[in-house]
């Protein structure tokens, strides 16, 4: 754990957290999903081959945001075919997909739920402990609507104060705006914040440029240099930093 030379507990108002790979993941792997949800369509693809269509296809896609004060309904039609063309992109060489539309309904609508997802460990025992010290907590999430409903359905989704999407904000991690619509909503300058997240671009950078203090989670432990950001390989250990 690298730690910067303070980080006062009475000088935090806010902490904001990334969501998936940050609080929980997903529950085996994105292509095993979606070959057992596409072979229940007759359309059988190697796991493997899809986690990598996924891998590949995934950072080309525009960010996932649109404008701020998009009407309810017409969010979550951009929303849901933001994931389809993702979606359709993996699968666009794997043959004929006659009942491609039915398939993806049917998988949108199971990672609304838990049943996809997996909380970490040390999630909630994190959670609880800062909740116990009074810190206010909240998401900064680069997700979709659904996510409120993934957080329910993880029974986490009350120890946040407010989750801020990026389809909501207009602007997605790294862009420094999503961090200030969320330090403007709590009313808390970002010398006061800190956001914890799994992503050195997305999360750390993202943050640091928005002037919070970033602390970067890397569980993997996969870079051995951190730029001068703060990392932590466990989420239990942003309480040491408090």
């Amino acid at each position: 754990m690298s730690s910067p030379d303070s980080i006062r507990q009475n000088s935090v108002q806010i902490i904001f957290f990334d969501a998936a790979g940050t609080l929980f993941e997903v529950r085996g792997s994105v292509g095993e999903i979606y070959s057992a949800a596409a072979q229940r369509y007759g359309v059988e693809v190697e796991p493997a081959s899809l986690q990598q269509e996924f891998l590949r296809h995934f950072p080309a896609q525009p960010p996932l945001a649109f404008p701020r004060g998009t009407p309810e309904a017409e969010l979550h039609r951009l929303e849901k075919e933001w994931w389809r063309r993702l979606v359709q992109a993996v699968f666009a060489d794997r043959g004929p997909f006659p009942r491609f539309d039915e398939f993806f309904d049917g998988l949108y609508e199971f990672f609304r739920g838990g049943e996809g997802w997996r909380l970490y460990d040390d999630t909630v025992p994190t959670l609880e402990a800062l909740q116990a010290r009074g810190l206010r907590l909240a998401v900064i999430s680069n997700f979709d609507s659904r996510l409120d409903d993934v957080l329910r359905a993880l029974r986490i989704g009350h120890y946040f104060a407010a989750v801020h999407l990026s389809t909501r904000a207009g602007a997605a991690k790294p862009d420094p705006a999503i961090f200030r619509a969320a330090l403007e909503r709590h009313q808390v300058s970002a010398a006061h914040a800190i956001h914890v997240g799994d992503g050195l671009r997305e999360d750390a950078r993202g943050a640091a440029a928005a002037g919070v203090n970033a602390i970067w989670l890397d569980r993997d432990q996969s870079e051995s240099e951190n730029g001068g950001l703060t990392r932590i390989t466990r989420l239990g250990q942003l309480l040491e930093l408090l």
